[in-house]
């Protein structure tokens, strides 16, 4: 399994289409993570772009986002790419606390290309309670 997290140095983008780069971990069966890279960020709008099909080629499954618009999440969807919204915090936290199975979907979306939610709505994984 591949899961990808929008990032800019190292932590989650809180903008899914404004990233920097792309923090992809390759997870074995086992759910230990066996590789980790980056692919960067195409130039414009992530809903505009030709990410989803990018990360779908090469084999991401699973987004661990923060903010997200209707478009984008739509495309990840038809591209077969699962996205988790309101993610936060440092990427190897987030998807060490997504692979312990403690990060929920919170269900927003961004509405405009400005978007900045509320912060109290993102999950933050430095408040997390690691079971």
């Amino acid at each position: 399994m591949k899961v990808a997290i929008p990032s800019r140095d190292g932590h989650v983008d809180d903008h899914f289409g404004h990233c920097e780069y792309y923090t992809i971990y390759e997870i074995d069966s086992d759910k230990n993570i066996r590789n980790t890279y980056t692919v960067q960020s195409p130039e414009g709008c992530g809903c505009k772009s030709n990410i989803a099909s990018t990360l779908n080629a090469d084999g991401v499954t699973v987004m661990l986002a923060g903010n997200i618009g209707q478009g984008a999440f739509n495309k990840l969807g038809a591209s077969g790419i699962s996205v988790v919204r309101g993610c936060s915090g440092a990427v190897d936290e987030v998807i060490a606390s997504y692979l312990k199975g403690n990060l929920t979907d919170n269900a927003q979306m961004c509405d405009h290309h400005d978007c900045h939610n509320d912060e109290a709505s993102a999950i933050n994984v430095d408040s997390l309670r690691l079971v």
